[in-house]
């Protein structure tokens, strides 16, 4: 008897309709022989609309509290998911992300697994049920307080107990077919991949790409259990992400390219007036990781010989720039740059390819395809599998349909399908 953990997004259980689509679907896996784990998020917009009601009742909520409301939604996702499998004659039990072992950090809102201690879910597995588990949240080992993912992070819940129960694979429902060349709202000639590495996934992933979140690529890789990428709201298979494609079905050698992913939730910092000397570039990070931000691309402009000093610029969440703004104005007084300069009007556009390394011209080509579409380039950043740049945020969705357009991924079928939500 296989263990399958089966993932449900937003989009998937929005409404009671769908709630009874997915519990139909989970039955019939029960019914092939399976032993079967769900994790629910919450309905539809639930999410936001609470964030919405926090921000209107406390414009800066506790961490604490927030956490404690948001995790309400995930809540009644799966009590109704588990009163539906009921009604279609299956036992089902529902667990909350503490009753489930999901042991995390203390950091709120955006806290990491330690740990995953699923004894309750076994249980329930011996006994015949079908286990339903809110995505998105744990518990913090050390205080015991309700602590959330952040946002996405259901798809780490799934995993983390895929690998934690030993389960043979970890399905990921989405509203679109599985892994495309593009996001498909935006490139509506997107290809479908059968089969994606974990590496080149991560990097789609972390570049933009929705349908997954990177952590959980990054978690399936580590433990290496392979993801089933597929919608909820047809039959058609989907998209493997794995070391290797299933069934020993292994390609001569791999696509040079394997996608263009591209994200509009970053703003861009630029420190003007550095002083060009040794430690002030680290000062000025260390602010930025002390206050917890993550960011992303950084370039360093070559100083001025009149002045001796430089501007350097890097992007990050728009969610953090207040934050990260009032971290580097106190660290002003120290580094002694002139100014600080915040801009949220821009996007992301990343190419993805593991073949890319051994395949030269591809710089040249994914440039050369930028340069016709008229756009212009602000900031860049490579690595062995990847070229990213920065652009103005009007000119993504052109940049992102030439450059798919001039490696040949456009697809000679059918449009691609997106049956609703946001894509995760």
């Amino acid at each position: 008897m296989a263990l399958v953990v089966q993932k449900y997004g937003g989009s998937s259980v929005a409404d009671a309709e769908g709630i009874k689509r997915v519990a139909r679907r989970i039955v019939d896996t029960k019914k092939s022989g399976n032993q079967v784990v769900v994790v629910v998020s919450a309905m539809g917009d639930t999410t936001d609309e609470l964030i919405d009601l926090a921000e209107q009742v406390a414009p800066i909520p506790s961490g604490r509290e927030f956490d404690m409301l948001l995790t309400a939604g995930e809540r009644i996702s799966m009590a109704l998911l588990a009163m539906a499998i009921k009604s279609l004659g299956h036992a089902a039990q529902s667990f909350t992300g503490s009753q489930a072992g999901v042991i995390t950090d203390s950091v709120h809102n955006k806290a990491r697994i330690i740990d995953v201690t699923p004894g309750r879910i076994r249980t329930a597995l011996d006994e015949g049920n079908i286990a339903i588990v809110a995505g998105f949240q744990g518990v913090s080992q050390d205080k015991k307080d309700i602590t959330t993912l952040g946002r996405g992070g259901s798809d780490t819940t799934a995993v983390a107990l895929a690998a934690a129960l030993d389960a043979s694979v970890c399905e990921i429902y989405t509203d679109v077919d599985g892994v495309f060349t593009a996001d498909p709202r935006v490139v509506k000639k997107a290809r479908k991949m059968e089969w994606i590495a974990f590496e080149d996934m991560l990097e789609l992933a972390s570049s933009g790409s929705k349908v997954l979140l990177h952590r959980c690529v990054e978690y399936a890789r580590r433990y290496n259990i392979p993801i089933h990428v597929r919608s909820s709201f047809s039959g058609l298979p989907g998209t493997w992400v794995s070391n290797e494609p299933p069934q020993g079905d292994k390609p001569m050698e791999q696509a040079i390219i394997s996608g263009v992913s591209h994200d509009t939730s970053e703003a861009k910092i630029t420190v003007v007036g550095v002083p060009d000397k040794p430690g002030e570039a680290a000062t000025i990070f260390r602010a930025i990781a002390d206050a917890e931000i993550n960011i992303d691309m950084v370039v360093q402009n070559v100083s001025a010989a009149a002045t001796g000093l430089t501007d350097i610029s890097f992007t990050l969440p728009k969610t953090e720039g207040h934050k990260a703004m009032e971290a580097l104005t106190r660290a002003q007084s120290v580094v002694a740059f002139d100014s600080l300069r915040y801009d949220d009007q821009i996007g992301k556009i990343s190419l993805v390819g593991a073949g890319m390394k051994t395949n030269p011209g591809v710089t040249a080509t994914f440039f050369e395809a930028l340069s016709n579409a008229g756009v212009n380039i602000e900031l860049i950043s490579t690595s062995e599998i990847r070229i990213s740049v920065v652009t103005r945020v009007n000119d993504v969705n052109s940049a992102v349909q030439a450059v798919h357009s001039a490696f040949g991924l456009d697809s000679d079928s059918d449009e691609a399908v997106v049956y609703g939500g946001t894509g995760r």
